[in-house]
């Protein structure tokens, strides 16, 4: 029985470049085609671990067909790996070289990473709709501040802005459509819509990332999202704390949005002005209220149970 590898991809639109940590076959460039990738992997050993960067979408086929095929499969961070790089030395970059380092970040750290859990076909059109609306929003957003002095093309420009609104509303049926189509996305979502400044969009994210990925906890949820504060002191120091901002950024703003919204409301505002009152700023207390909404949408989809706020009083 062959030893499982440690094997690093760097992936590209037309081809990857792959590298074995133990150096049992030379680095060797494959097309990112599908056959080509299958008949790569089956010459690997059967529990071979592969880590790959996220690219966007190039990744996919190669990840897909791995985890089809029975391989651990890791999608990694690309800063993570840039500063793995340099910690190691690298002063260039190549596929070559950037395919033996992910080997390696493979062979040293596979204990601590998450194995790569395919979307199905439903949560990834999900995915992609609401990335393509948050980027639609902010253009709409940015066309009216810049013609907010152009009188004299006015009417051209709310012309785009109508158009912009519109195509926003149609990807908000296709988001509705494809929830429905799912009976478990749709009960997650309608329980996520009991807690007070949550509405369809960010319910519609939140079931997207409950019923792909399984949470272990609350904590693990919001490191996910980015959420958590990240120390850094050092001796008698005690450093500011940052968000880490890891993981999806659309989910992390759709969750800072509800607790905008949810700041206002009886439920929430309590929690909001004792975090003021503490001296924090506005966007502080948000991101606090933000963190917390994540932590009860959490407790509210792995319980199966709507929104008490009762409970939250108490």
């Amino acid at each position: 029985m062959q030893t499982p590898l440690d094997v690093g991809v760097d992936v590209a639109k037309d081809s990857v470049m792959a590298a074995c940590a133990a150096g049992s076959f030379a680095p060797r460039m494959v097309a990112n085609r599908r056959e080509a990738l299958r008949a790569w992997l089956s010459t690997l050993p059967t529990g071979s671990r592969i880590g790959l960067e996220s690219t966007g979408r190039y990744h996919r086929l190669l990840a897909d067909l791995a985890h089809e095929m029975g391989f651990v499969v890791y999608v990694l961070n690309p800063k993570d790996t840039s500063y793995y790089a340099k910690g190691l030395g690298r002063r260039g970059k190549t596929d070559r070289v950037d395919a033996e380092v992910l080997a390696r970040y493979v062979s040293k750290e596979h204990d601590k990473l998450h194995r790569y859990v395919p979307p199905s076909a439903e949560q990834r059109a999900i995915d992609r709709l609401l990335k393509r609306r948050a980027k639609l929003v902010v253009l709409k957003g940015a066309l009216r501040a810049t013609g907010e002095d152009l009188s004299e093309c006015r009417r051209q420009l709310d012309d785009v802005l109508r158009r912009l609104a519109l195509l926003i509303e149609k990807i908000d049926g296709h988001l509705r459509t494809l929830t429905q189509a799912s009976e478990t996305h749709r009960r997650s979502q309608q329980r996520l819509q009991t807690i007070v400044g949550i509405g369809p969009l960010v319910s519609t994210s939140l079931a997207n990332e409950f019923t792909r990925i399984p949470f272990r906890s609350a904590d693990a949820f919001i490191a996910h999202t980015g959420l958590d504060p990240r120390p850094w002191d050092s001796g008698q120091k005690t450093g500011r704390r940052r968000l880490s901002k890891r993981g999806p950024g659309e989910l992390r703003r759709l969750l800072f949005i509800a607790a905008m919204a949810a700041a206002r409301t009886p439920v929430w505002k309590p929690t909001y002005d004792r975090h003021r009152a503490r001296g924090l700023p506005s966007t502080a207390a948000l991101v606090v209220l933000a963190r917390r909404i994540a932590r009860v949408a959490w407790a509210v989809h792995y319980r199966q149970t709507d929104f008490d706020p009762a409970r939250l009083a108490a």
